[in-house]
């Protein structure tokens, strides 16, 4: 027997339905998954239909609107597509036409806000033809990919609207704020006409006093030249992380790119070079000075990155190493030896303000940029660079927005209390 609404009183809904037991296990659970989708379906037409006019003129921001014609459309839910009969309306001079229904329900395009946000979410992590076959074979409901994608797009579109108007709440941290990491990196994502391109990537991160990381907020943007898109985001983050706590102390950790500490220095003096970007310097070294002497070369790599992360001064120390080493080298590919050690000793000057990395593990604060990296990783890289993926920067941005709520903690609850709230609009 088809599902029935048997009652509905109040706020009340009581829907029948049947399920018929084959004696095969597997396909009975199928049958109570098509049964459950079929009373969802009758459920959800007076659910819709709850918030729909009586065809009597109403005002929209002042304006007087009138009830054009009453005509059904089809709405997709978790559990099938819904036919409902709803009011349009337009004022007296014509125009763009008012659906109250659509409005008031918070429908995104012709999708309930459970259903865009099931979809929209899964499309965070995959791609359009695995959110079909997903959920065919976890909810029993077809859905095309062209339809997954331009649902998410939409969802992505409206994060993007309001991200910096939606003022997201942090979350109620067991302990208190000691130390909040900033960092940011870049990773390569390969665009529909320019190839591989630069996007980028920034973290904010919470600590306590023992150094034990409790929250991250993650920002990212597409591929663009000069990156003002993406800082002026970040900015963003960081101004509005700064208003909630201004007394802790901000440390800005990244790798040696000169644009990196012009950007961090505006929020902090704390900057900390990414300790792990210069034990590699050392590798760099090593591999100049001792050539093919594994044994020697492992064994000063070894000494010297301790040396580098426990002591105070040890970088004036490697300095005068380098420096020594460099005069002692052998004739034996001295130009190109010679001009490695050079690089690594600059390398070493220019950032040496940056490396006071025994201070920063006696007091628990961060001394690599390991929450961006990783971010780069899983905030990207796993979805972006899917087998096959080509991107254009609109359909790119949105996955991104999509992204960015999913894995900040907290946020893309609040996007959808928000949406709820406000609305779908998109300008």
């Amino acid at each position: 027997m088809p599902a029935q609404l048997i009652k509905q009183q109040d706020k009340t809904l009581t829907i029948q339905f049947t399920v018929d037991l084959s004696g095969q296990m597997l396909k009975d659970e199928q049958a109570l998954q098509n049964a459950l989708n079929e009373a969802g379906q009758v459920a959800m037409d007076p659910m819709i239909k709850q918030f729909d006019t009586r065809g009597e003129p109403i005002r929209v921001n002042g304006v007087k609107h009138t009830a054009k014609v009453s005509s059904p459309e089809m709405y997709e839910t978790p559990y099938g597509p819904v036919q409902v009969e709803r009011y349009i309306y337009q004022t007296s001079k014509g125009g763009r036409s008012y659906v109250p229904l659509e409005n008031d329900a918070r429908m995104v395009l012709n999708s309930t806000p459970r259903y865009a946000q099931i979809v929209s979410g899964k499309y965070a992590r995959f791609g359009a033809d695995a959110i079909c076959e997903d959920l065919l074979e976890c909810n029993g409901r077809k859905l095309s990919n062209n339809y997954a994608k331009k649902l998410s797009d939409f969802v992505g579109s409206v994060a993007q609207c309001y991200e910096t108007e939606w003022d997201y709440a942090l979350p109620a941290f067991e302990r208190p704020v000691s130390t909040v990491s900033l960092g940011l990196d870049g990773t390569c994502i390969l665009m529909h006409k320019d190839g591989w391109r630069e996007a980028m990537c920034g973290t904010i991160a919470f600590f306590d006093s023992d150094g034990e990381r409790m929250h991250t907020i993650y920002c990212a943007a597409t591929p663009e030249y000069g990156k003002e898109t993406f800082k002026e985001k970040f900015s963003h983050e960081i101004e509005r992380v700064q208003t909630t706590f201004p007394d802790v102390l901000y440390v800005g950790v990244a790798d040696g790119a000169k644009d990196n500490w012009i950007f961090l220095r505006k929020y902090t003096k704390h900057l900390v070079l990414d300790f792990y970007h210069a034990s590699e310097y050392i590798s760099r070294a090593a591999s100049a000075i001792f050539g093919r002497d594994k044994k020697s070369k492992s064994a000063w790599i070894d000494e010297w990155s301790h040396r580098l992360k426990h002591k105070q001064g040890a970088v004036g120390r490697l300095l005068n190493e380098l420096e020594l080493q460099r005069l002692n080298l052998d004739k034996k590919n001295f130009l190109e030896r010679n001009e490695e050690l050079r690089l690594v000793i600059g390398y070493y000057r220019n950032n040496r303000g940056r490396m006071r990395y025994s201070h920063q593990l006696k007091h628990n604060l961060p001394l690599g940029s390991g929450v961006t990296e990783a971010a780069c990783k899983t905030l990207i890289k796993q979805r972006m660079c899917i087998s096959g993926s080509r991107w254009k920067n609109d359909g790119a941005c949105c996955v991104l927005a999509l992204r960015t709520l999913k894995l900040t903690k907290g946020r893309w609850q609040q996007f959808w209390s928000y949406t709820m709230r406000h609305g779908v609009t998109v300008y």
